[in-house]
């Protein structure tokens, strides 16, 4: 099989409407709450904790509600930290009743992280333990407008640090006393609810402005486009404050009623994949590079190389004549990779067409994205 590539304009599949992320969720809510939305390691190897669809969205709502009760209305709340569960809680706590979402990119230095902590005008932010450093020096100097600190790995809240988890408890026990203003917040899908920055490679950073009409058209047209569904599990691999990255590999899943786990590292990934058991994966080409690298460099290691080329010519001339063996004949490989894997998406860059090909020969479906996005 040649390159496959997909159009945004070509629907494939029929999906439900939506016009706005807090639709997205009400959806989700509706069809798939006793789901899996994500799944975690623990201390113990091959054991893992779940959250559903169902406790996943109460917690955005304790949150959101909490947030509100700190007079937080229409403020521009900022974001950084690694992929991580609380990352996303942030983001819909913020974007589906309380304000401004401004991700920061967590690779940046100090000196920038501060200019776009002043430059983006934002009066909360959102951070993990590695980001403590730069945060008391924000604090103790006044930086920007920040006013309200909030540590996603805290216990406690202190007289200058919220405990992004004593926030949910508190969210928690407003609702059951019936504050119930987030939770029906309306939403305007036009207005501004995202501020992202560009990377700056050529100059400064610059503020692009996202509306939830934004980010909803191209979440369903990925919807109507690929096969994802709710027995899927992907691994998100890129940074979320990443719009390609907080699109494919969060809203998207989330919409689809899929599993989301997150990958520890480009030399992590076929590991993730074996010990999440992972079907699906939407990233850049470079990360399937060097999967399909990493499993050649294994068959040659093991001594199977002359085998694997007998079997590509066996599958190859089988499919000639409609016939798709790939998944049996090439096991093993499976088998290694946890066995579910199923689905590549690439999009962002260029793929290297026999990478793409020898991928597709292994029997791991691999697709092309080329589109616009709707911005």
């Amino acid at each position: 099989m040649g390159t496959k590539i997909y159009k945004g304009c070509k629907r494939l599949y029929q999906v439900e409407k939506i016009n706005n992320l807090k639709e997205l969720l009400q959806q989700t809510e509706e069809k798939y709450q006793n789901n899996v939305a994500f799944k975690f390691k623990t201390e113990k190897a091959g054991e893992f904790r779940t959250k559903t669809y169902g406790e996943y969205i109460e917690e955005i709502n304790c949150l959101g509600t909490a947030l509100l009760s700190l007079g937080l209305k229409d403020k521009r709340i900022a974001v950084i930290s690694e992929n991580r569960y609380e990352w996303t809680l942030t983001y819909f706590a913020t974007v589906n009743g309380t304000g401004v979402i401004v991700p920061l990119d967590r690779s940046l230095p100090e000196i920038e992280i501060i200019n776009l902590i002043e430059g983006s005008k934002a009066e909360v932010i959102f951070y993990s333990s590695k980001y403590d450093a730069v945060m008391e020096k924000v604090r103790k100097e006044k930086i920007g407008e920040i006013k309200f600190f909030i540590s996603m790995d805290t216990e406690k809240s202190t007289d200058e640090v919220y405990s992004q988890k004593e926030l949910i408890g508190i969210g928690r026990d407003l609702i059951r006393n019936g504050a119930r203003t987030f939770i029906e917040a309306p939403i305007d899908n036009e207005k501004m609810a995202i501020m992202l920055f560009t990377s700056g490679t050529t100059s400064k950073s610059k503020a692009v402005s996202l509306s939830h009409k934004n980010i909803v058209t191209n979440v369903y047209d990925i919807a109507s486009v690929f096969d994802v569904s709710e027995n899927d599990t992907l691994l998100s691999f890129l940074p979320l404050h990443h719009t390609y990255e907080c699109t494919v590999g969060f809203l998207y899943p989330v919409f689809m009623g899929a599993t989301i786990t997150y990958c520890e590292g480009i030399r992590h990934i076929a590991d993730n994949i074996r010990e999440y058991q992972v079907s699906v994966m939407i990233s850049v080409p470079v990360l399937f590079e060097s999967l399909y690298k990493t499993v050649m460099k294994t068959v040659e290691k093991q001594g199977k190389m002359k085998k694997l080329q007998m079997g590509l010519k066996i599958s190859n001339f089988l499919r000639k004549i409609g016939i798709d063996k790939r998944r049996s004949i090439f096991k093993d490989i499976h088998s290694s990779l946890g066995g579910k894997l199923r689905l590549f998406v690439a999009g962002a860059a260029a793929f290297d067409p026999k990478m793409e090909k020898g991928l597709n020969d292994l029997g791991i479906d691999t697709y092309q994205e080329i589109g616009r996005a709707h911005v």
